[in-house]
């Protein structure tokens, strides 16, 4: 074998190398997802394939507003963990108040232009721990979120990730 083939093929090797560690360090920071609920809609469909962010938790601040996936200890049909997908309402130290239909937080009425439908159901007050959040669908009607003693206030640290951008259906791409 001649010393360019074997430059050339070292060249290969190093090339090959450093993709699999790069897609590594991206997979690192961010996790590809399928939407399998109606829970989100109208901002997020079954088979919308999402991009999370998953450093979003330990380097910036969540807000009140944000999309995350999160982990619970509900299984799905086949006995696998189930992730679930929510709207960050309530950050540590909120005052969450569900009342009429309407969702007041520290003594603000909340906009939510993002429902599906106008209202919301429930009777809540309470006062978000350290460390939880208060996270609810955007269609509140089917979503089994943290109105429910199922789901509740989730521990910030089941967070998997923000979601950052929709990618699939692709006439419906956009930025979180």
């Amino acid at each position: 074998m001649s010393k360019e083939m074997k430059e050339e093929i070292m060249s290969w090797i190093k090339t090959f190398i450093i993709s699999i560690i790069m897609a590594m360090l991206i997979l690192q920071v961010v996790q590809p997802t399928v939407v399998k609920e109606v829970s989100m809609l109208p901002t997020l469909e079954p088979n919308n394939y999402i991009v999370l962010e998953k450093v979003s938790k330990e380097w910036a601040n969540l807000e009140r507003g944000d999309i995350i996936v999160f982990g619970t200890e509900m299984t799905t049909e086949d006995g696998k963990e189930k992730n679930l997908i929510k709207r960050i309402i309530g950050l540590p130290g909120d005052h969450i108040v569900i009342y009429a239909g309407k969702v007041v937080v520290n003594e603000e009425l909340l906009e939510e232009e993002y429902l599906s439908g106008g209202e919301t159901e429930g009777n809540v007050d309470l006062l978000v721990e350290e460390g939880k959040l208060f996270v609810m669908g955007d269609n509140r009607k089917v979503s089994l979120d943290s109105r429910s003693p199922k789901v509740g206030l989730i521990d910030i640290d089941t967070v998997i990730g923000r979601a950052m951008v929709r990618l699939y259906p692709f006439d419906e791409i956009r930025n979180f």
